[in-house]
């Protein structure tokens, strides 16, 4: 059987999982199943909530008789850990761009490392049904980014298609009248070359991907380069550092649909899981012969954000998680590392602070929330930003950004971006909507989503994603205003937070259980200390007039990111199973002034 294998690459939200379920659809990948449902892909609970693909995944569909092996793999800026590796494992990309937002930041970090590679990419450009579609113009964008990023010439050349991947369609030419996908499936036959598949040779494979299981233990997931795999055949491993050492090959698996299907033997150009290696890492090869030469190493750019992870010292401790101890996180976080390739984890001689670093808020930010639903109870200080000395300069991390918002809002947010060392290196207006493009310092991002929303209200879209190391920027200020914390332990009341809601936003409601240090609401000035819980005086003296009715304005709902963005360098967030929290790490005499009137 022939083998095509490739990727589908794009920005966070242009529909890639979406048009994979109809590519399964498509191909009767559900013979067993009469309702697939959608995003099938993203099985994940976190996935389906958040509406977007965490971790790459493997599918393959049969179509005229070639087996396509296809990967899907996430959009967000954070999880691009993801991407790198598993374009090894491909021959071909599709690169899927929205009708109208056209290349976006993850776009173009996903192409350059695709045409690095020396691949080909095919272009399909998605939701061509949309009210706003101006697919024309986004395929002229797409080629300068291209050019932008040096293509050769044969890369230049680049079939494209268009699609409405959520009605399953495909057309190479607008005006055609489509109502499936074989115009993209005869497109890829066309274009992806066939894997080449000597099975002459001894095996070989390198591992770009890992998964886990609780039976069989670590499986490494890569392309067989040559040969044939077998079931318990011996193999030898070669890491990174040329160190070899030998196993067997305890399960084998190959994919049919969205199934992990065990096979005896496998063979070139087909991509497989293999376990038996409890070591086995990304980048390392798998050969039949002890003496066969290394694959090329695969480069994992590095983690550029980190924080700490400790068990939960607040008042409340141990009383909603099951897991809490700082062993329970340790091991926890051992786990995670068998298989989250982009996370890196320092670990304490004794028992304290863990510090954990990774590619951005978000990818942090899905590991607490993962931790917490698995019952664990624990806290977490500020993220920062993980700084590098070169020739003797202090370097940080910058990002690129893409905003996209109505003409208006402009102005507010250039000057936010300013003030955060942001330098504009484009600026579009077209039908009242403006694109800006920056590059900021990681620090500069840090706590500017919420604000963002709530300056262009909800109208605008904000992405970045890591560009490059450069000289640091200087002192970035985060907050302008300080906390309101409590002072006192109890439930808070209407009476209370009337008065104090005075003072700045609230993040709890009425008959919220709090304790001292915790922080309540966000202080438009310094930050302050209040009592919450006390109640209204209870006299027997007759009012003059009917007492004022008490509005509480709503709590802003800190959920783990907004919290994660809020909290500074003397704050924690507490995250239990069932609550998010902020408090102060120690209460300072500064803060202890009350507000008590």
């Amino acid at each position: 059987m022939e083998f095509r294998n490739l990727a589908i690459i794009a920005h966070v939200d242009h529909g890639k999982t979406t048009l994979v379920d109809a590519m399964l659809k498509q191909t009767n990948s559900f013979a067993d199943r009469t309702d697939p449902g959608v995003l099938i892909m993203d099985n994940n609970e976190l996935e389906r909530e958040r509406g977007i693909t965490i971790y790459a995944k493997n599918t393959a569909v049969v179509y005229k008789g070639v087996k396509i092996n296809i990967v899907d793999t996430p959009g967000h800026a954070d999880f691009g850990s993801e991407v790198e590796r598993v374009l090894r494992m491909v021959d071909s990309v599709l690169l899927l761009v929205d009708a109208y937002e056209g290349p976006m930041p993850q776009t173009k970090f996903v192409l350059r490392k695709s045409l690095a590679l020396g691949l080909k990419p095919i272009v399909v450009i998605n939701k061509i049904d949309k009210p706003t579609a101006r697919p024309d113009a986004v395929l002229n964008m797409i080629f300068d980014l291209f050019v932008e990023l040096g293509a050769k010439d044969d890369q230049l050349d680049f079939k494209y298609i268009y699609a409405i991947g959520k009605q399953g369609i495909s057309k190479l030419s607008l005006t055609d009248d489509n109502q499936d996908l074989t115009s993209l499936f005869d497109l890829i036959l066309a274009t992806v070359p066939p894997a080449a598949s000597d099975i002459s040779k001894p095996m070989r494979l390198q591992i770009a991907n890992l998964k886990y299981d609780n039976y069989v233990g670590r499986i490494g997931v890569g392309r067989i380069v040559e040969g044939t795999c077998k079931m318990g055949m011996t193999a030898t491993v070669i890491k990174s550092d040329g160190v070899r050492y030998t196993g067997k090959i305890s399960k084998l698996y190959t994919h049919e649909g969205l199934q992990r299907v065990e096979v005896s033997e496998a063979f070139a150009g087909d991509i497989v899981q293999i376990a038996g290696f409890p070591e086995i890492y990304v980048g390392e090869t798998v050969a039949e012969s002890a003496t066969a030469d290394a694959l090329p190493t695969l480069a994992i750019d590095g983690p550029t954000l980190t924080m700490n992870f400790m068990p939960n010292t607040s008042p409340f401790a141990g009383r909603e998680g099951s897991l809490v101890t700082s062993r329970q996180i340790r091991e926890r976080l051992e786990r995670e590392l068998e298989i989250n390739v982009g996370l890196q984890v320092e670990f304490p001689t004794s028992d304290g602070e863990f510090k954990v670093s990774g590619r951005g808020e978000m990818h942090l930010a899905v590991l607490i929330e993962q931790m917490r639903r698995e019952g664990f109870e624990l806290q977490v200080s500020q993220p920062q930003v993980i700084l590098k000395q070169e020739n003797g300069v202090q370097m940080e991390p910058m990002e690129t950004v893409i905003i996209d918002l109505p003409d208006n809002f402009a102005g507010t947010v250039i000057e936010k971006l300013g003030k955060r060392k942001g330098e504009m290196t484009n600026l579009t207006t077209e039908n009242g909507s403006t694109r800006l493009e920056y590059t900021i310092p990681t620090r500069g991002i840090l706590g500017l989503r919420t604000e963002f929303m709530t300056d262009t209200k909800g109208e605008g879209t904000f992405s970045h994603i890591f560009s490059n190391y450069a000289p640091h920027k200087g002192e970035i200020s985060r907050r302008t205003g300080g906390s309101i914390i409590s002072g006192d332990q109890g439930k808070t009341t209407p009476y209370a937070l009337a008065m104090i809601q005075e003072r700045g936003p609230l993040f709890i409601a009425p008959g919220t259980e709090i304790y001292e240090g915790m922080v309540i609401g966000a202080s438009m000035k310094e930050s302050m200390t209040v009592n919450a819980v006390r109640e209204k005086k209870l006299t027997n003296m007759r009012a003059s007039s009917a007492d004022h009715i008490v509005v509480i304005t709503p709590a802003i709902d800190m959920n783990l990111e907004r919290a994660l963005e809020y909290i500074d360098i003397d704050e924690y967030v507490e995250v239990t199973p069932q609550n998010i929290r902020i408090r102060k790490k120690h209460l300072k005499e500064t803060d202890r002034r009350r507000f008590d009137r």
